[in-house]
């Protein structure tokens, strides 16, 4: 999944390591409606969001599983999506165009979902750069479980050893909130990725945690160092976390 370009940015880091003045300030609110069907997960982004606008609630994180669904960004390329729908019918597989950017990519159980509903005003209004920090903050979730996960200058996401472990596609509306996000393959079946080309990249792996670590690694698992890392790469105050682990 890639990301819905522009060309307006903005800067104002602060002196501190690069990070932004006031994100210090901030509560990261956590919430896990569970295993959620995407248009429902559609509808609860945009209810967020607009709370979120008129500020009611302060920066949240989504994370969550879906049941299995493949959906084509803005400029997805049907072509892109290998299976015909009444076979996808047939197998369970869900199919939707969403307003994310980026190309076609596959959810399902197994895969830890991530959607940041954040305002970027007033000094991370850069598109660009919100993605740089989403590839990071899964970086160092990979860490956390010994793993080095790779950017690739030639595509959005994040890689390992070549093979692809996470998937971003964003979408940030008026007032600079954003919506949708990230997907990590934690004990994805990765045979359901046959049925499309990833993100539109013709010959790329993909890979899961479980599958590099020779463990299961659930979603849940991986959560905890998720949170974590999103805390320490935009720099929040305090997190609520109804899990607790990551609560300070």
């Amino acid at each position: 999944m890639r990301s819905v370009a522009t060309p307006e940015r903005a800067g104002n880091r602060a002196e501190d390591g690069g990070r932004e003045a006031g994100w210090d300030t901030r509560t990261l609110a956590v919430r896990y409606p569970g295993r959620i069907g995407y248009e429902p997960a559609l509808e609860l982004q945009a209810t967020l969001v607009e709370r979120r606008r008129r500020g009611e609630i302060p920066d949240t994180l989504l994370l969550l599983e879906h049941p299995h669904v493949i959906t084509l960004g803005s400029s997805g390329c049907a072509g892109h999506v290998l299976i015909p729908a009444d076979e996808l019918a047939r197998r369970g597989i869900a199919l939707y165009e969403t307003g994310r950017g980026g190309d076609v990519t596959y959810h399902g159980p197994g895969q830890l979902v991530g959607y940041p509903i954040l305002d970027l005003k007033p000094n991370r209004r850069d598109l660009h750069r919100y993605l740089r920090s989403l590839e990071a903050v899964l970086i160092r979730a990979l860490g956390a479980f010994g793993l080095a996960g790779e950017r690739d200058e030639s595509a959005t996401g994040v890689w390992v050893g070549g093979a692809k472990v996470a998937a971003i596609g964003i979408r940030v509306s008026s007032g600079w909130i954003t919506s949708h996000g990230f997907a990590l393959n934690a004990e994805t079946e990765l045979s359901y990725f046959d049925a499309i080309v990833p993100c539109g990249l013709h010959g790329r792996q993909v890979t899961s945690i479980s599958r590099l670590l020779a463990r299961r690694v659930t979603p849940g698992a991986a959560a905890p160092a998720v949170v974590s890392a999103m805390a320490a790469e935009f720099g929040y105050g305090s997190v609520d976390d109804p899990g607790g682990a990551n609560s300070k």
